[in-house]
């Protein structure tokens, strides 16, 4: 058995990246209010706000939660988060991808916790069972400290995704009561449907949940080791005011998993177990809902032989009517109706940037 690393003693510091935009949600979500900032399933609480809600019995104190956003956004984190202390959102002047976003994060959390553990959290996944996602984190923060590595969350696989990373296991390196820590053997991007069987198969792989632990100092000397560049540019500018915002639209613009996981040999995986979505586009609904009707509806809907359609209506009194349609995904806002085969919801983005194009359009993105 290992030592009991007590997270009361320890400082945890999660750390929850808000800056996406959330296009593949449209036009339910906006560039003036993306996805992290809604409610999809008709309830009380924004993506968001769930997910500062969920690291609440994580987090040594509230002062210790951090955000990271754009400028864009400042207002609505301060508005869906209000007892989120000021100096604990980060605002990114623009937005470089996740590497300097989080490497802007480490600095910040040094300067005030160096000893610290750090959790990096998305903000716009559902997690179902509360208690062994809080297991596995608590697990991951002993296993990361002990060993000074980054230690990523997997999720076990229940069908050959295409829109998922995978991250495969070696050996195991660490056993707790409920889960296992593995060395990551590699990391593979959205594989093609016959990969992504076979790696089902082997009972190695594991879904790219996104979130990952480890302690701050663990962070910057991978950082320093991996993307020198970055971090002596951004470190150097974090110490003189205002600098910040002059250097960060110069940064390269890369994600975490590309410029330090898939390079680090310092990365180990949890398979976890809790039921966890990354809403990635409008047919998460339906595992969202779950409905056993044949047809997941946000708000009235009638239809005549209507079947696996997503229908989402913004406006309490409006009705979707619907005859004769299959497997189509209908949003209804106040401003624009959306109609999508199921099979074609990733080309979503593609229509926001042609609205982009043209300036008269621009209130619709």
């Amino acid at each position: 058995m290992t030592k009991d690393l007590n997270m009361q003693t320890l400082p945890f510091i999660p750390v929850i990246l808000a800056g996406g935009s959330g296009e593949r949600f449209w036009p339910l979500s906006r560039k003036a209010r993306p996805k992290q900032f809604l409610t999809l399933d008709g309830g009380q609480h924004s993506l968001l706000q769930a997910t500062a809600k969920r690291l609440e019995g994580l987090a040594t104190e509230m002062d210790c939660v951090f955000v990271v956003t754009s400028n864009d956004y400042r207002s609505l984190v301060l508005e869906q988060l209000p007892d989120l202390p000021l100096e604990n959102l980060l605002v990114e002047p623009q937005a470089r991808d996740t590497a300097p976003a989080v490497l802007y994060a480490a600095l910040t959390v040094a300067q005030h916790h160096p000893d610290a553990v750090m959790g990096i959290f998305t903000s716009d996944h559902r997690i179902g069972n509360e208690r062994a996602f809080h297991q596995v984190i608590r697990d991951a923060a002993r296993l990361a400290a002990e060993t000074a590595s980054i230690v990523t969350l997997g999720i076990t696989p229940t069908y050959p995704a295409t829109g998922y990373g995978y991250i495969e296991r070696a050996e195991q390196v660490m056993a707790f009561e409920e889960n296992v820590g593995y060395r990551v053997a590699r990391f593979t991007e959205k594989p093609d449907a016959q990969t992504a069987e076979a790696f089902l198969g082997t009972g190695r792989f594991s879904w790219n949940s996104g979130i990952f632990v480890c302690t701050v100092q663990t962070l910057l000397e991978e950082y320093r080791t991996h993307q020198p560049e970055l971090y002596a540019t951004l470190s150097e500018a974090m110490k003189v005011r205002g600098k910040v915002r002059e250097v960060f639209p110069t940064l390269k613009k890369i994600s975490i998993d590309y410029a330090i996981l898939e390079k680090s040999s310092r990365v180990m995986v949890i398979p976890a177990e809790f039921d966890w979505d990354d809403l990635g586009d409008w047919n998460a609904l339906e595992r969202l809902l779950r409905s056993e009707s044949q047809n997941v509806s946000v708000g009235r809907h009638v239809g005549l032989d209507t079947e696996g359609a997503i229908l989402y209506t913004t406006g309490g009194d409006d009705l979707i009517v619907t005859i004769g349609l299959e497997d189509v995904v209908v949003v209804r806002t106040s401003e624009v109706t959306l109609v999508v085969r199921k099979d074609r919801t990733q080309d979503i983005k593609k229509v926001v940037q042609q609205i982009k194009a043209h300036p008269e359009l621009h209130r619709f993105a």
